[in-house]
Parts: C-alpha cells; sequence; structure tokens
C-alpha cells in the first residue's frame, strides 16, 4: 500500500477538526465557507488529495488523513468521497476520531451512481472539459438551482466549471467506484451527525440515509439541496455542523 502525500493547510486553535474533501472538490470548494467559523473555536486541518491521477486506495487515503491531523484527536467532517474517507478512518484509528459528520455521502456506490461515474470518467479521459461541466451543473446542483439560474449565467458557469476541474478528479472519482465501508458502519461509536441532501440527483439519498440507519446512534439531519449543499444551502449547512459540535462539545 504506497503512501499518499497530501496538500495540508491549518487554521485556528482548540479541539481538532480533519477535513474530508469530495471527489473533484478540494478544502476550499467543499469547505471554504465553514472553515473560519469553525476555526473560531477548532484547530481546523484542511487537506486536498492528491493532485494526480495515481490510483488511490481507501485504507492509504484514510491513513494519510489522520497522519496530517494538526492534533491528537479529532472530529471528521466529510463530503461525498469524504465520508468513506472519514469511516474509514474512524475504523482503523478509533483512538484518535472522536466524532464524525457525514454529508451527502456513501457506503458504497449503487448502481446510478456507477453510471454516472463512467461517464465522468470518459469525458474526462477525453478531456471534454465543456460535457464534464455541464454534466456537473446538471447532476451535482438540485433541479431547483440549475433552473432557477438566468438563462445568461448557464454559459460563465460551464466555464467556470470547465476550467477549475482540479488535478487528480479522474483518480478521485474512480475511488468513489470502488469504495465499500458497509462492514465498518457497525463498529463505529463516536457521536456521528450524517446529513442528508433532500434533493440530490449524484448520490441517491438513500446512500446517505443508509448511513444513519447502520451507524450506531447516529442522528439524521435534512438540508434540501442538491449534492453541492454547502454552495446551495450555505447557512444551513453551517447552522448544522456547528450545532452538533457544539451539542457533543466536539
Amino acid at each position: 500500500m504506497a503512501n499518499i502525500s497530501l496538500t495540508t493547510k491549518t487554521s485556528g486553535s482548540g479541539p481538532g477538526i480533519v477535513l474530508a474533501h469530495g471527489a473533484g472538490g478540494g478544502i476550499e470548494a467543499n469547505f471554504g465557507s465553514l472553515i473560519p467559523l469553525l476555526a473560531k473555536g477548532h484547530k481546523v486541518t484542511g487537506s486536498d488529495f492528491p493532485g494526480d491521477d495515481t490510483p488511490l486506495d481507501l485504507d492509504a487515503l484514510a491513513d494519510a488523513l489522520v497522519a496530517e491531523a494538526a492534533t491528537e484527536r479529532f472530529t471528521i467532517i466529510g463530503f461525498s468521497l469524504g465520508t468513506a474517507v472519514a469511516v474509514r478512518a474512524a475504523a482503523r484509528h478509533p483512538g484518535r476520531v472522536t466524532g464524525l459528520v457525514l454529508a451527502a455521502g456513501l457506503a458504497r456506490p449503487d448502481n446510478r451512481l456507477r453510471l454516472a461515474l463512467d461517464l465522468w470518467s470518459a469525458l474526462l479521459a477525453a478531456d471534454d472539459r465543456d460535457s464534464f461541466a455541464r454534466f456537473v451543473l446538471a447532476s451535482a446542483f438540485s433541479p431547483a438551482f440549475a433552473n432557477g439560474m438566468p438563462p445568461e449565467a448557464l454559459a460563465p458557469t460551464i466555464e467556470g466549471i470547465a476550467a477549475t476541474i482540479p488535478g487528480g478528479t479522474a483518480a478521485q472519482a474512480a475511488l468513489v467506484g470502488r469504495v465499500d465501508t458497509t462492514g465498518d458502519l457497525a463498529g463505529i461509536s463516536v457521536p456521528t451527525l450524517v446529513i442528508e441532501a433532500t434533493e440530490d440527483l449524484l448520490v441517491d439519498p438513500a446512500n446517505h440515509r443508509y448511513l444513519a440507519e447502520r451507524i450506531p446512534g447516529a442522528e439524521h439531519a435534512q438540508i434540501k439541496a442538491g449534492h453541492v449543499l454547502m454552495l446551495e444551502q450555505p447557512e444551513a449547512w453551517h447552522r448544522t455542523v456547528l450545532e452538533f459540535l457544539a451539542r457533543h462539545d466536539l
């Protein structure tokens, strides 16, 4: 199992928080608005996954994330792929993980997600960034959000997505297609919040609820948004995470 090199930044002071981002995302893209709020009372570690397409292994990625943590013990906030990384980290390092927040996540991909990942892979391999961006806009956001955009905003939004596809997206998407943390869930014993994005077209909300149903004592919250819930409903996202951390003194 090869070592994985991450790019890490820390901020704030206090109890530890480790962030785990989604495939094709990044710490700033997925958590940028939340980090300043967390850093008011926590030591926050944000590690970007590798920026090349070297194949990824879930165990190695979870271990690398834990190794980068700025504190000995910490809560992990995971989004999408990051939820599987967070669960595996908790399973492999139970003495260090004190809590979990799992947003728009999955234990293993269903058939619809596998089909979407196949399309991601094909478009990335063909370097068809425009079509990739169109698919992301249509699938990663709720119908209400996408349809609520002014028509004149569509083209620049698509251009912006196409211009900012992070390196490593193909490898991260391939890892999503292989993850399976179903065997880890029953052994999770730390306070856990599962956040369901109720309008998610990319990772069906049934996958979010599966985590809540199978992690003992997990709390379940809903945010009416598509997959990228932090962009659609930032205030609800911030409030839901911060209230959970305060409630459990994490």
